[in-house]
């Protein structure tokens, strides 16, 4: 697969902002439990093919195990600039984290100067296997290389032939996180975007029954601003990790806030 140009890649970019833009309220985008909109074939046929040809097995380097039994178990990337992102991949990630799509993301959400986060913390690939999970939570509010504050993720799934019994379906839940809302499946090609916040709880807590030799594939990223979130976005004001719902809303260390910023 012959890499795009700068041309074809600037076109495709322009296209995705098009149509985070034009997402149409109630079929592509939802205000309720919290802001997400899911857009499916997102990127060129070509690419997203690309990016899963390109994807890395888990026995190359750069990954890590997170396995805490009750609430995450899954495996993820140690990306640290863009240097670490594979071939073709690195496209798709250009693309996402263009001021096009910036520019898209702060039109559609009202929330304006949106900046990615070129440390990729916590950011990169993520594979889920079978009897993998991850608990009910929400997200940490705070990026430690820049002290901006988070604002978006986005998931671009790349798990192709996803059937409704294999689990892993995107539960959106409501503001206490105790029940699930809406189930959105991990479809190949499909971005889901959402607003991280105290309220935006989210997560897959029943393991998943993907048949033996496939998995559940993802891009994930991040967006911060220096604005503080809205007051009605904050349950805790400190800077803070992912609080999980198994953990009675702490963090994996017991904590509400984090310990040093």
């Amino acid at each position: 697969m012959t890499p795009m140009t700068q041309a074809q890649l600037l076109d495709a970019a322009r296209q995705c902002a098009d149509r985070i833009v034009r997402a149409e309220q109630g079929r592509d985008y939802f205000d309720a439990p919290f802001r997400h909109l899911v857009l499916d074939e997102f990127l060129p046929a070509t690419l997203a093919q690309a990016c899963l040809a390109n994807f890395p097995a888990l026995q190359d380097p750069g990954w890590e195990h997170a396995n805490d039994a009750d609430i995450e178990v899954k495996y993820r990337t140690t990306w640290k600039s863009e240097f670490d992102i594979p071939e073709r991949i690195i496209e798709g990630v250009r693309i996402l984290n263009s001021s096009l799509i910036l520019n898209a993301m702060a039109d559609r959400f009202g929330i304006p100067k949106i900046v990615p986060d070129p440390y990729f913390s916590g950011g990169g690939l993520n594979v889920t296997l079978p009897g993998g999970l991850l608990d009910v939570h929400v997200d940490g509010n705070y990026h430690d290389a820049t002290g901006l504050n988070r604002r978006f993720n986005a998931i671009l799934y790349l798990t192709p032939g996803w059937q409704p019994s294999w689990g892993g379906e995107f539960g959106v839940y409501d503001p206490t996180g105790s029940h699930c809302l809406k189930k959105i499946a991990p479809l190949f090609n499909r971005l889901v975007m959402f607003d991280s916040h105290d309220y935006s709880f989210h997560g897959l807590p029943d393991p998943i029954s993907f048949p033996k030799g496939e998995s559940r594939k993802s891009i994930i990223l991040y967006y911060y601003t220096r604005e503080s979130r809205p007051s009605h976005h904050v349950a805790v004001e400190q800077p803070h990790s992912a609080l999980w719902v198994k953990r009675g809303l702490l963090d994996k260390r017991g904590q509400k806030q984090r310990a040093s910023t």
